[in-house]
């Protein structure tokens, strides 16, 4: 078919020039976005006397035909047309005749495609948002039934002091919350509207551009027309911010693989989240968290991908710029699963936690808590670190663990022990005496919790621009 800029051209495009060039194999994802951002620049058109009444009308007519028959199936997005730009005016064209035409005045592909690109980030930046909410709600669940759960908690992959499995949990809240508000960051960042702004240099119809962004939810217009149409620095942020929050997921996925193992069965999967083996029939492999953990690098390698495609643009819009979509709608693909099937998994988890208590005993968890009941009866605190580490090398020795040993043990070491110490380093105490904020305590972690209620209720949804 011929070319919307063909004008200028004696010669056909060779086949394999246009297929290389050509970006409507996927960015026909942004056909919506395409459609709503045409249906408000004629609108505005109209408002300016650059198209009457009527002819607006008929074009937003078509347009929202074409959009029902896209969404239908009726109608087909093919490869004949070089972009999603083409593809709808050309059947616009097709549709409503010459005033078709007219759909394309005062604006160009380039200020076209920046705004296709930035309805579509904001509404995929919306929808990410959504599903963290909902996988912060299950962590809330597990929290709040898990404040008494006992556990260890580790540095350098073993085992350190005790904790319990909400304090744990609350740690990847406060990650997902985080993302959160980045994503919030982002949005109100990156809401202005580039329509408006041309090939590069505006243009001389009396567009008013304030009104085009009302229309379309934006903040106001964009400031400076080069800017507008070579600005891709919104598509480089969310992809960062993706790119944290699969670092969060796959965290959290190695903990659930390390909890899985047969070593540790803190957890069990449930069997909708998990597979087996063709060979091994006593396997059951957390294929999810594994899966998740494996595409943090896709996601990785999308933000790398466009920070090497924008470090060494000249301004104003290069065609290498065509190489923000394929990366970004890959990467929001991905992260959208992972989000969504983690939270799954969360939610259809069992802990046992009988193996975690017992595990948190056993790593000598409470270590610091002896040499803290040394320092409370006097003695300085390097004196109780070297006696509890002895304590830790006998219970080594004889396969026990430090509440195991008789009152008579502890004093082969210590005259200060009295039977108060197997009080003072239960994993209950333990746990319930580390009270500063933010530490396991219960009273912390109620006061914790209380927080994140709050910011369940009151921040469901955090972009409301």
């Amino acid at each position: 078919m011929a070319q919307l800029w063909g004008g200028r051209f004696t010669k056909e495009t060779d086949q394999i020039v246009y297929d290389f060039n050509a970006s409507i194999l996927f960015d026909r994802r942004l056909y919506k976005q395409d459609i709503e951002g045409s249906m408000a620049h004629v609108r505005m058109l109209q408002k300016q006397g650059i198209l009457t009444a009527q002819e607006c009308e008929q074009i937003v007519h078509g347009l929202l035909g074409i959009l029902q028959d896209v969404d239908s199936g009726a109608l087909e997005i093919t490869s004949e047309y070089e972009d999603i730009h083409s593809f709808v005016e050309a059947n616009l064209i097709a549709r409503i005749g010459e005033t078709g035409k007219k759909l394309h005045t005062g604006r160009s592909r380039n200020d076209q495609v920046a705004l296709d690109m930035r309805l579509y980030v904001r509404d995929e930046i919306r929808n990410t948002d959504h599903l963290l909410y909902e996988l912060l709600q299950v962590l809330l669940r597990i929290m709040e039934e898990h404040l008494d759960t006992f556990m260890p908690g580790f540095t350098h992959l073993q085992k350190a002091q005790p904790v319990t499995l909400a304090h744990h949990i609350g740690a990847y809240f406060e990650m997902f919350r985080r993302d959160r508000s980045r994503l919030a960051d982002i949005l109100e960042r990156m809401n202005y509207c580039p329509l408006g702004a041309g090939a590069l240099a505006g243009t001389t119809y009396p567009l008013d551009r304030g009104f085009t962004a009302e229309l379309l939810g934006f903040a106001g217009p964009t400031r400076n027309s080069m800017d507008s149409v070579s600005d891709r620095d919104y598509v480089i942020e969310y992809l960062a911010a993706l790119s944290t929050i699969m670092m969060h997921l796959s965290r959290f996925s190695e903990e659930i693989i390390i909890w899985n193992s047969n070593e540790y069965q803190f957890v069990e999967l449930d069997d909708a989240y998990s597979t087996g083996s063709s060979i091994m029939p006593q396997k059951k492999n957390p294929d999810i968290a594994e899966l998740v953990r494996g595409k943090t690098g896709r996601v990785y390698g999308a933000l790398m991908g466009i920070l090497t495609t924008m470090k060494g643009l000249p301004l104003a819009y290069n065609k290498d710029m065509q190489e923000d979509k394929e990366g970004v709608f890959d990467a929001i693909d991905t992260v959208t699963s992972c989000i969504t099937l983690f939270t799954g998994m969360m939610d259809t988890i069992k802990f046992n936690k009988n193996a975690m208590e017992a595990s948190s005993r056993n790593g000598f968890t409470n270590a610091t808590d002896v040499a803290d009941y040394l320092v409370n009866h006097g003695v300085p605190f390097r004196d109780a670190h070297s006696i509890s580490g002895r304590l830790v090398l006998l219970c080594i020795e004889q396969g026990k663990a430090l509440d195991d040993l008789t009152l008579d043990e502890f004093r082969e070491y210590s005259s200060c022990f009295e039977e108060d110490i197997y009080e003072a380093i239960s994993m209950k105490t333990c746990v319930e005496k580390r009270l500063t904020l933010g530490a396991p305590g219960r009273a912390a972690m109620e006061e914790f919790l209380s927080g994140c209620r709050e910011y369940i209720e009151e921040e469901q949804d955090l972009l409301r621009l």
